[in-house]
């Protein structure tokens, strides 16, 4: 009889919430504290240093080299305060996650080489060397060819985690290229602000600068770590590989905004706390539709510190998850048959003036800049859905798309009732009408003590991937695990692209005598009818639709590593060289990457898939199988034959189907393990990702199915994984 999972269980179930230690002040006064802000600048940088790096972050301007003294020195100072003695600079390679090379502060003193002094210099700050060949380059670094650097990034400001100063910066190779998705997330933000700026000109020539906004929402699940531990595909994949659906899991939609377990709420109450203190606005935390499954968000920042901020929030929420007995799950679906996790990231621009270029204005000129924008972004979307799609995905989130209530794997955008009905007016209107958007309107319940409530001018559409939500985009389609950095750069980079392909066709016309609100109106009608296959207000799972997005040119491919392919077509290609933020070789190289990564982690799955198999589900099967056998015997020597025959026939049954489920899977592993082994002698990167998306995975389903037939046919007692009625409802 197993009994690791019911130690696991029993131990799970004797869990209390772990007390927190509050920081018994408002958020308010220790928000930031372990950041250098600008606040903290203020205090340990001179005016004159404050004044010249403040314009570098606000108005992209260069940093002069030789200020970063100065910097690290005021740096260095508030860090030691703060009890640090190591520095580091925090970046992020092309393996989703961050990563750090942990330095001291200590240097020989000047005199002499028996005494050590604590040094931090500018030349430290701006610049180090770690090893670019042992991170994924996709062919652009050699093994033998070893360096790398990684440059301050002041945009982001400096944090400290335990003894540690982090510095986050990006990381390019020794010849120039890119090797993480910070730079090119700069460069696409510099695109789009240089874009928007020259079109915003247009209607209110003060705008200086436009600012690209970010909020995500995190979507997680956590396990008891007992539990996670005895279930090694969670331990090795960070999915469950195996288990049938619980009788109950959330068909009842009774989790969903209900009462947050106290566990639970303890280590929410601690990322919090904690979020604060790194300076990440956290604002809402909440119980999400599966069992087991929450999510926070903050209130939105600027792309590039948000894009920081979230990367550190999955950091921080790994660490005090175990500190409360908690395992994180990440993975975007991490249990079969309930809804999986996402990073919904909210899109915006808005000007340095304070105009929200996605808002609705109260003036017909307010209104055509803001239709102007929203236009652009959907003709952007159109032109480019394909390579949106490859922005965010992913081995783990293809799993995700297209099930319980995750957008499909085809980009359409979503805008609503009233900003369709606008958009089709101007289509076959003339420049002479005014365009208005409703304010809020009133609804009235007919409840005496009951307020009117508000309603926004569009609805939700949950199903699809790019919505339109009153005043920003709403990017469903991105995953839980994901670096919002890879969509952002292409989200950025399309609408850039688009808004100066915009200003030239204005040019054009203005050049040849054409009123500009005649130029502006004609191009955006124009538009609107090249965009119009794009917009779908319906339901994203439905088979209709499938059909219809094709008709219409969408991107359909559902498989991974082609879905990659559209980062090299020539319009890609030409889009992000044109722009400056990655060039051909940059895009090859990181497709190499993906193709790669997905190789690996399927190849991960279907070795972990075949041992639980052969090591777990074949011998506790083969074992209850024994005990009916051996049931059946005794029953023989018991009764006549034809009472025998009737009393063993069920017993007989079973036997049987446990012999069919476990043939199957013994045929199927082996067949898994055969196609590997031919994926695994193609060399070139593409042919072997899609030979293991073709061949390899598809075994996982086939095999999956027998394994989850026995698991509800054999001894509950003998069964040695956690099910998913423990996995899901022990918190």
């Amino acid at each position: 009889m197993s009994t690791l999972r019911f130690k696991a269980v029993e131990e799970a179930l004797k869990r209390v919430p772990v007390d927190v230690v509050t920081p018994g002040k408002m958020p308010s006064e220790y928000f930031g504290k372990y950041v250098f802000n600008r606040t903290q600048m203020s205090k340990y940088l001179s005016k004159e240093t404050m004044e010249i790096v403040l314009e570098a972050i606000d108005s992209g301007t260069t940093l002069n080299r030789g200020i970063a003294d100065h910097v690290a020195a005021g740096m260095k100072m508030w860090a030691v305060e703060m009890g640090a003695t190591h520095y580091t600079h925090w970046f992020q390679p092309l393996t989703e996650g961050t990563a750090e090379k942990h330095d001291s502060f200590i240097d020989y003193a000047d005199d002499q080489r028996n005494n050590i002094i604590e040094r931090f210099s500018g030349k430290l700050l701006a610049q180090q060397e770690p090893d670019a060949s042992s991170f994924p380059s996709g062919g652009i670094r050699n093994t033998f060819e070893a360096r790398g650097y990684t440059a301050w990034d002041p945009s982001s400001p400096a944090f400290i985690i335990d003894d540690t100063l982090c510095i986050p910066t990006v990381f390019i190779s020794y010849t120039g290229e890119a090797l993480d998705y910070k730079t090119p997330l700069l460069k696409a933000l510099n695109a789009v602000d240089k874009a928007a700026v020259d079109v915003c000109k247009l209607f209110y020539p003060d705008v200086k600068k436009v600012y690209s906004f970010l909020g995500w929402e995190q979507e997680y699940f956590l396990v008891d770590k007992s539990l996670y531990y005895a279930r090694p595909d969670l331990i090795l994949t960070e999915r469950t590989l195996m288990g049938h659906e619980s009788a109950k899991n959330q068909q009842l939609e009774d989790h969903y905004f209900g009462s947050i377990p106290p566990r639970v709420a303890s280590f929410m109450q601690e990322v919090e706390y904690e979020a604060y203190k790194y300076g990440i606005p956290l604002k809402t935390c909440h119980n999400e539709v599966a069992p087991n499954q929450f999510e926070l968000a903050p209130i939105y920042g600027e792309t590039n510190l948000a894009v920081d901020q979230n990367l550190l929030i999955m950091s921080l929420m790994h660490r005090i998850a175990d500190k409360h007995n908690f395992k994180l799950l990440l993975h975007e679906k991490p249990f079969a048959g309930v809804n999986g996790s996402g990073k919904h990231n909210n899109w915006s621009l808005c000007t340095d003036t304070g105009i929200g270029l996605f808002t609705p204005g109260k003036s017909p000129h307010d209104n055509l800049l803001f239709v102007t924008f929203l236009v652009n972004t959907l003709l952007a979307v159109y032109k480019h859905n394909a390579l949106l799609k490859a922005s965010i995905m992913s081995a783990n989130n293809a799993h995700r798309l297209g099930a319980n209530e995750a957008p499909p794997a085809i980009i359409s955008v979503f805008l609503g009732k009233q900003i369709s009905a606008v958009l089709d007016k101007i289509e076959n209107s003339s420049e002479d009408d005014e365009i208005s958007v409703d304010e809020l309107k009133m609804m009235k319940l007919g409840v005496a003590h009951i307020p009117e409530v508000l309603i926004d001018n569009t609805d939700r559409n949950r199903t699809s991937p790019f919505a339109f939500t009153g005043n920003r985009f709403e990017f469903r389609a991105v995953g839980s695990s994901a670096n919002c950095s890879s969509a952002m750069t292409a989200l950025n980079s399309v609408v850039a692209a688009q808004l100066v392909e915009f200003k030239k066709e204005l040019d054009k016309k203005t050049e040849k005598g054409m009123k500009l609100e005649t130029a502006i109106f004609e191009t955006l009608r124009h538009y609107i009818k090249e965009s119009k296959a794009i917009r779908f207000e319906g339901n994203g799972y439905s088979e209709e639709w499938k059909k219809e997005a094709g008709k219409r040119g969408l991107d359909c491919e559902t498989s991974v590593p082609l879905i990659y392919d559209a980062y090299t077509t020539p319009q890609s290609i030409e889009v992000f060289e044109s722009l400056g933020v990655l060039s051909e070789k940059e895009l090859h190289a990181r497709n190499e990457v993906k193709w790669e990564t997905y190789t690996k982690k399927i190849q991960i799955e279907g070795r972990v898939l075949g041992d639980l198999c052969m090591n777990h589900i074949i011998p506790v099967a083969t074992e209850y199988q024994t005990m009916l056998l051996d049931n059946i015997y005794k029953m023989k020597s018991v009764f006549d034959e034809e009472k025998f025959e009737k009393l063993s026939k069920e017993d007989t049954a079973i036997i049987e189907e446990i012999a069919d489920h476990i043939t199957a899977i013994n045929r199927n592993v082996y067949e898994m393990v055969e196609a590997r082994k031919v994926a695994n002698k193609i060399e070139d990167a593409r042919e072997k990702a899609i030979a293991y998306h073709d061949t390899v995975e598809t075994y996982f389903s086939k095999i999956r199915y027998h394994v989850d037939k026995l698991e509800l046919i054999v001894d509950n007692r003998m069964w040695t994984l956690p099910k998913y009625r423990e996995l899901l409802f022990i918190s």
